[in-house]
């Protein structure tokens, strides 16, 4: 079964290459999807594949990369179109803050 999922992480997760983390992990577990930070410092993502391999993304991006130190992983429905932000023909991508 298909899940996606947009993640807002909150915590020490910026400056820290959680965004390079994110996109590996996802990159490694054939997920498609975006990761981008924010300007009031958290990181923003949307990630789909199947259901347990997304489960183990967000449970890998709880732990992070070794100096980051996640608080808090909001994880909500997340629409159709917001794929729709990666450039044409990537499967998993960082966009520019926002």
């Amino acid at each position: 079964m298909t899940k996606r999922v947009h993640l807002s992480i909150k915590g020490r997760v910026q400056g820290v290459g959680y965004r390079a983390f994110v996109e590996l992990e996802a990159e490694l577990r054939g997920l498609e999807g975006w990761v981008r930070n924010r300007r009031d410092g958290s990181v923003e993502a949307v990630v789909q594949g199947e259901q347990d391999v997304v489960d183990g993304l967000i449970e890998a991006c709880r732990k992070g990369p070794p100096s980051s130190h996640v608080i808090s992983i909001d994880v909500s429905e997340a629409e159709p179109g917001l794929l729709d932000l990666r450039p044409a023909g990537e499967k998993f991508t960082m966009l520019p803050t926002v």
